[in-house]
């Protein structure tokens, strides 16, 4: 008979008293532990779901903000070569206005640098043209060796400084003539 005691087949009072036991205990944990416990992991979902969602929209606006700061590098890029190329073309504009005012400039010095060439010139002919009957007259005496009365021979003194001033005139004319 010791084998029939040693039966696990047959319910014994212990099984019984162990599975009620266990029955009381799972309805104490289910009615006590889990209810808190499924609001925690809830919760918790709950938690990751929005860290999740939130996670997606800020990479979402990563996304957006990286491709809004590419377009506003391109634009900087743009406009930085639009900058460039107008500066360009003022440098150009400046140069080329630059040369036109020297230019003009330099034909305004050399137009007063004539003027006054001619002007001066003139003076120096007409103060030699002045000076020339008294030198004439001097040289007359130093080489006759006697004293000559200018006024007896004023027309031909006269006729000297008019052809000396038409020289002079003609020559002015002539190299005025080259230059342009």
């Amino acid at each position: 008979m010791f084998i029939a005691d040693s039966n696990f087949l047959i319910p014994n009072a212990t099984l019984i008293v162990e599975f009620v036991s266990f029955l009381i205990v799972l309805a104490i944990v289910s009615k006590y532990a889990l209810p808190p416990l499924k609001k925690a992991l809830d919760d918790r979902a709950t938690l990751i779901g929005s860290q999740l969602a939130a996670a997606d929209e800020a990479k979402a606006d990563a996304t957006a903000a990286d491709e809004e700061r590419r377009t506003a590098l391109e634009e900087a890029r743009h406009q930085a070569r639009e900058i460039v190329a107008q500066a360009n073309r003022t440098a150009e504009q400046v140069r080329i206005d630059a040369q036109a005012n020297g230019q003009s400039e330099y034909e305004r010095i050399v137009g007063n640098a004539e003027t006054e060439v001619g002007l001066a010139r003139q003076r120096a002919v007409d103060e030699a043209a002045n000076r020339m009957g008294e030198i004439v007259m001097d040289v007359v005496e130093r080489v006759i060796g006697r004293e000559v009365n200018p006024e007896a021979h004023r027309d031909l003194i006269d006729e000297a400084v008019s052809a000396l001033r038409a020289d002079a005139s003609g020559g002015a004319a002539a190299r005025s003539g080259a230059r342009s």
